[in-house]
């Protein structure tokens, strides 16, 4: 009967597509023709699931491992190698284009077939690591060992490794220990080595990047990720934010007077200049709302003494270890309100360990703002010089222009501006000018990079590159005085502007 044959260990090969199945057979029906084989092994790797089951016309050869059953006789209706003969087409089930038989046919027991074989070691599938199984009649290999396989800690007598001859200077009895240990589960070589050549080229580069160039010319040069909608840049930046809510608007100040003169941040916002009279009364509307002379003043020192120290060389100038060369700044300030600036600047500056020189001639009247600001700068140690013959004739590492006013252009002629401006000009340092006037008015002094103060206003070429400073104004003032105002300085004080 065919229940004679459950439990018998098996070996069924399914051609190249398919395979080789090992395992024991848990049920045969003759009226459907298949074979179910639980806890299966499909070339020597344990099967996920714990039960196959095979039709006889999937099978092309099947080899009986072990017969687990005490029968040795076969009926005519049992399941067995000479009763499926469409089962072993090209095996030992039976011969190819033969049709199957129902006559008993007599099936060797384990011992008779080891003998009938004439192999020294069992033809069984023995639950080690190991897995060993036939590779066929006449072949010079009994088995082969297969890793991560069925366990078991039993073996026959003729399953144990031998023992090799202890040598005298190579090791002996520690090297048969290893061989016992690990000599029986390592192959002697594999068949062939791994084809890298063969692998790499299962790859097809060029199929891949002519998808790539399709899919870029498709969204016209832009790779469209997510729906085909969806349309964002193909490289970003380390600082970009990849998920764009709604587009970017880049013109977000607006003025009621344009100037004519437009420049633009670093990450593309449109700051327009105002005239000079817009920035007064914007200046006249910051103070009404109790952003004072004084705190402007203060503002704009902070503001200036930073760019002045990332001028000088920041961390890498200004270090403990180098308090034997620290970098001198010359201040030229006249008596107004720029020359206020420039004086809380110089304080700024000095108290961060720089040598400041301020240059402000003898006034017998002053503003408040720079006497009060002169009290301050007197407590730094800084030197105050009123004469252009007390300034350094060596060069120094920056000028910081303060001498030019918005509204009094009549200093030019004075005989003290014009040594101030001589002095500068043919002194070899770079220039900075700190709330330059408008491009109107010709600067005596060529500055390398201008400060200006909320909004820039429009300067001329001599002024060099231009900078804009934060000082705090509000933007509610800014809509006072009909300006649309959104901050451009983001994350700093200090913005570069690019002439547009």
């Amino acid at each position: 009967m065919a229940a004679d044959w459950l439990g018998s260990l098996v070996s069924i090969n399914c051609g190249v597509t398919l395979g080789v199945y090992q395992g024991e057979v848990s049920s045969v029906d003759q009226v459907s023709q298949t074979i179910s084989l639980k806890q299966p092994f499909h070339n020597g790797i344990k099967c996920p699931v714990p039960e196959v089951t095979f039709s006889a016309m999937d099978i092309k050869e099947l080899k009986i491992l072990d017969i687990r059953n005490g029968s040795g006789q076969v009926g005519g209706a049992d399941f067995g190698p000479a009763s499926l003969g469409h089962y072993g087409r090209n095996g030992r089930g039976g011969a190819s284009g033969a049709p199957a038989s129902s006559a008993p046919v007599a099936v060797p027991r384990k011992g008779e077939l080891r003998s009938q074989e004439g192999l020294s070691s069992p033809q069984q599938c023995s639950k080690s690591y190991g897995e060993r199984y036939l590779e066929g009649p006449g072949q010079t290999k009994g088995f082969r060992r297969r890793h991560n396989s069925w366990s078991s800690s039993s073996r026959g007598p003729s399953q144990a490794t031998p023992k090799k001859n202890g040598l005298k200077n190579g090791g002996g009895a520690m090297k048969n220990k290893d061989d016992e240990c690990f000599g029986d589960g390592m192959d002697e070589g594999l068949d062939t080595d791994f084809d890298f050549e063969g692998n790499l080229a299962l790859f097809d580069k060029a199929a891949v990047f002519s998808q790539i160039d399709t899919s870029e010319r498709r969204g016209n040069g832009v790779r469209s990720r997510g729906t085909p909608g969806e349309r964002t840049p193909s490289r970003y930046r380390h600082d970009e934010n990849i998920l764009e809510g709604k587009p970017i608007v880049y013109r977000q100040i607006t003025v009621p007077q344009h100037s004519g003169k437009e420049y633009c941040t670093d990450s593309g916002l449109v700051v327009p200049s105002v005239p000079y009279e817009l920035h007064k009364r914007l200046l006249s509307a910051a103070e009404r709302h109790g952003l004072s002379l004084e705190r402007r003043l203060e503002m704009t020192g902070v503001c200036a003494s930073q760019m002045a120290l990332t001028l000088l060389g920041g961390p890498n100038r200004l270090t403990p270890k180098n308090v034997h060369q620290r970098p001198a700044v010359a201040l030229l300030c006249g008596p107004h309100v720029q020359g206020a600036q420039g004086i809380s600047c110089g304080r700024h500056l000095a108290n961060h360990e720089v040598e400041v020189i301020l240059f402000l001639p003898n006034f017998v009247k002053m503003l408040e703002s720079i006497t009060n600001e002169l009290t301050l700068f007197s407590k730094t140690g800084g030197k105050q010089v009123s004469s252009v013959k007390d300034l350094p004739d060596t060069p120094v590492d920056l000028v910081i222009n303060c001498l030019d006013c918005h509204e009094n252009a009549f200093l030019r002629d004075q005989p003290w501006y014009r040594a101030a401006a001589d002095w500068a000009n043919q002194n070899r340092a770079p220039v900075l000018s700190i709330d330059p006037p408008v491009s109107g008015q010709e600067q005596a002094v060529e500055a390398k990079w201008s400060l200006s103060l909320g909004l820039p206003l429009p300067l001329a070429e001599s002024a060099g590159r231009v900078y804009l400073c934060d000082i705090g104004v509000p933007r509610q003032v800014f809509q006072e005085v009909g300006i649309k105002y959104h901050s451009p300085f983001g994350c700093k004080f200090v913005i570069p502007l690019h002439s547009t």
